[in-house]
C-alpha cells in the first residue's frame, strides 16, 4: 500500500512540473504559515544587488522570501550554470514563497506544494528590527532528499533567527536531472563539467550572501553552512570545492558523512548518454538542445536512467572529499556533525512486515562470512521486532560509524563536535509513519527541532520544545563563534582522543556520552 501511494504521488508531481511557474504575488503556502505567526508588519526596504525588496515581520523575526539568487534555469538556461538574477524596479514585495524545484521522487513535499522549474529563490529570516550593520552571523540551510526531491521552503528559520540572533537562509537548488545529470556534450558548453548543477546553485547562493547580506544586517565574513542528508554532501562538496573558499566559516553535516563516494565525471558522461537516449535524444549534433527542450514530466519518468549525486573531475569540484582533506587543499573550517539514533527506520518501510526467519536469510545473504557475527552482536530478541533489529544493522553500517569515521579524520585537522540526537518520542516525517512500529529517531528526526518545519508526522510536544530550544542554541552558538557553548545547558566538549558525542535527549537529559563507538559496534563495522 505504501509503495502504490508512493508511486500515485510520483505521478503527481510528474504532472505538476508540466504547468508554468507559479508567480511570486500568487498565494503560497509559506514554512510559517502552517501556525498562525501572530500580527504581522512590512519590514524597512532593503537594497540588494538587483534592486529592493520589502519582506514582512512578525512573531519577532523579519521574512524576507522568494529572494532571486539566480536567473530561472528554463529554456537555455536548463543544464546551463545559474546566471544572474535580472534587476527590478520598483520595490519587491519578498512576502511569498517560491515554488518548489521539480521533484524527482514522491515524498519530500506535500501534496498541495507549488512545483516549478522557475525555483532558484532562498527565504531569508533574521531578529525583527535588524539593521545595516548589526554583522549577525549567518547560517545558510541546504535540504536534504536524496538529490531528487524535498525544497528549501518547508524549513522556516523564524524561530532560530529570534531566538540565536542570526540570519537564517535556505535555498532552493536543482535536483534529480536537472541538477545532477552529466553528458559529454553537455560538459561541452558548462564550464566547470557538467553533472554538478544544483552544487552550481548551492555555490551561486553562496555568493549571493557574500554580496547582499550586509544590507540584511548579517556579516559576510561569518557564514556557516548547514546540511542534512544530500544537503549534508552538498556541505561536503563545498568543503572540497576550490571555488567556495572564503565564502563560509563554519560547517555542519547533518546525518551525511563526507567520505562517501561519488561518481566521477566520466562515469556520469556515459550514464548521460543512456538517459538522453531513454529521453529521445539520440542525436549527437542535437544533444543539448533536444535536453533543454525535453518535457519535465519526461525527464522524472528516467530519473534512474542516469548517474545521480555529484560528479568528481570537472574544475567545479576536481577531487572528492577525502582526497582534497588529505592533500591539504580542503575548505578547512570547525565542523559539527551527527546522526540520530535509528537512521535507517526511515527507508525501510518494505520490509515492516519481516519475520525472524526472513530476518535470518536477509543478514545472511546481505553479510555473507561476517553473517554470524551480525546474528550475534543484533539478535532479534533485544528488539521490538526483526524489522527493528535490521533498520539497526543498517544504521551502525551505513551511517552511525561511517559517520564516526569520517569525524575522526577530520578532527586530526579541524575542530569536530558530534552530536547525536536520540529522543525515543521523536515524530517522523508527514507520509512515513508504519502503523504498529516505531518510527523515532528516524532519519530527518532532527529537522523539526531545529526549523519551523512543515513535513513533521505531528507538532512538538511540550517537552520537544524544550530539547528543540536547546538545539538551536546549540547551533546558533557554533555560527556565533564555531564553538557549541550555550549558558545553562550541558557543556559540549570539541571530538577529541575520549571520542566525546552530545547526545540530545528531552526532558533535559541531554549529556557527553563516550559510549557512541561501542553502543553502535562500530569496532565491528570499521574493522
Amino acid at each position: 500500500m505504501l509503495r502504490r501511494a508512493l508511486k500515485q504521488r510520483l505521478a503527481a508531481l510528474a504532472a505538476a512540473v508540466l504547468v508554468p511557474a507559479v508567480a511570486l504575488g500568487a498565494s503560497v503556502t509559506t514554512a510559517d504559515s502552517a501556525g498562525d505567526p501572530g500580527p504581522s508588519r512590512a519590514t524597512s526596504v532593503v537594497r540588494t544587488d538587483n534592486g529592493l525588496v520589502r519582506g514582512v515581520a512578525a512573531d519577532r523575526a523579519d521574512r524576507f522570501l522568494g529572494l532571486p539568487y539566480a536567473a530561472p534555469p528554463v529554456r537555455e538556461l536548463r543544464f546551463a550554470p545559474p546566471a544572474a538574477p535580472a534587476s527590478w524596479k520598483g520595490v519587491r514585495q519578498a512576502v511569498h514563497q517560491s515554488p518548489a524545484c521539480p521533484q524527482f521522487q514522491p515524498s519530500g513535499i506535500r501534496e498541495e506544494q507549488a512545483v516549478s522549474e522557475d525555483c532558484l529563490y532562498l527565504d531569508l529570516y533574521r531578529p525583527s528590527g535588524t539593521r545595516p550593520g548589526a554583522r549577525l552571523p549567518v547560517m545558510v540551510w541546504f535540504h536534504g532528499g536524496a538529490n531528487t526531491q524535498g525544497t528549501g521552503v518547508i524549513y522556516g528559520g523564524g524561530t532560530m533567527a529570534a531566538k540565536t540572533g542570526v540570519i537564517v537562509i535556505s535555498v532552493n537548488y536543482r535536483l534529480g536531472a536537472l541538477g545532477f545529470l552529466a553528458h559529454a556534450a553537455l560538459s561541452a558548453v558548462t564550464p566547470g563539467g557538467s553533472g554538478n548543477y544544483g552544487r552550481m546553485d548551492q555555490l551561486a547562493s553562496l555568493n549571493w550572501v557574500r554580496d547582499n547580506i550586509a544590507r540584511f544586517g548579517g556579516d559576510p565574513g561569518n557564514v556557516t553552512i548547514y546540511g542534512q542528508s544530500a544537503g549534508g554532501s552538498g556541505v561536503c562538496d563545498l568543503l572540497a570545492m576550490p571555488s567556495a573558499r572564503g565564502l563560509f566559516d563554519q560547517a555542519v553535516v547533518q546525518s551525511s558523512h563526507c567520505l562517501s563516494e561519488r561518481p566521477s565525471l566520466s562515469a556520469g558522461e556515459q550514464s548521460g548518454v543512456t538517459f538522453a537516449k531513454e529521453v529521445g535524444c539520440t542525436d549527437r549534433a542535437t544533444v543539448v538542445t533536444c535536453l533543454r527542450k525535453a518535457w519535465p514530466g519526461t525527464l522524472v519518468a528516467h530519473q534512474d536512467d542516469y548517474l545521480g549525486n555529484s560528479k568528481v573531475g570537472g574544475s567545479l569540484l576536481p577531487k572528492s572529499f577525502e582526497q582534497a582533506f588529505t592533500d591539504g587543499s580542503w575548505n578547512a573550517v570547525p565542523v559539527m556533525t551527527g546522526n540520530t539514533r535509528s537512521e535507517n527506520r526511515l527507508g525501510s518501510e518494505s520490509l515492516a512486515d519481516l519475520t525472524a526467519e526472513g530476518y535470518e536469510k536477509l543478514v545472511r545473504e546481505s553479510y555473507g562470512d561476517r553473517a554470524e557475527r551480525v546474528l550475534r552482536l543484533y539478535p532479534p530478541a533485544k528488539y521490538t521486532s526483526p524489522w527493528d533489529a535490521l533498520t539497526q544493522i543498517r544504521t551502525d553500517a551505513q551511517r552511525a560509524c561511517p559517520n564516526q569515521r569520517a569525524a575522526q579524520l577530520i578532527s586530526s585537522k579541524a575542530a569536530v563536535y558530534r552530536y547525536e540526537f536520540n529522543d525515543p518520542t521523536s515524530p517522523t516525517l508527514y507520509g512515513f509513519a508504519i502503523p504498529g512500529k516505531d518510527m523515532s529517531n528516524a532519519h530527518s528526526a532532527e529537522l523539526a527541532y531545529l526549523f519551523d518545519f512543515t513535513l513533521g508526522e505531528r507538532p512538538l510536544t511540550a517537552q520537544q520544545e524544550k530539547l528543540s530550544d536547546q538545539m538551536m542554541r546549540y547551533w546558533g552558538a557554533f555560527a556565533h563563534n564555531g564553538k557549541p557553548v550555550v549558558k545553562g545547558a550541558p557543556a559540549w566538549p570539541e571530538y577529541d582522543a575520549d571520542r566525546p558525542v552530545m547526545q540530545l535527549r528531552t526532558a533535559g537529559a541531554s549529556k557527553v556520552i563516550t559510549t557512541y563507538a561501542a553502543d553502535h559496534h562500530c569496532d565491528f563495522w570499521l574493522g
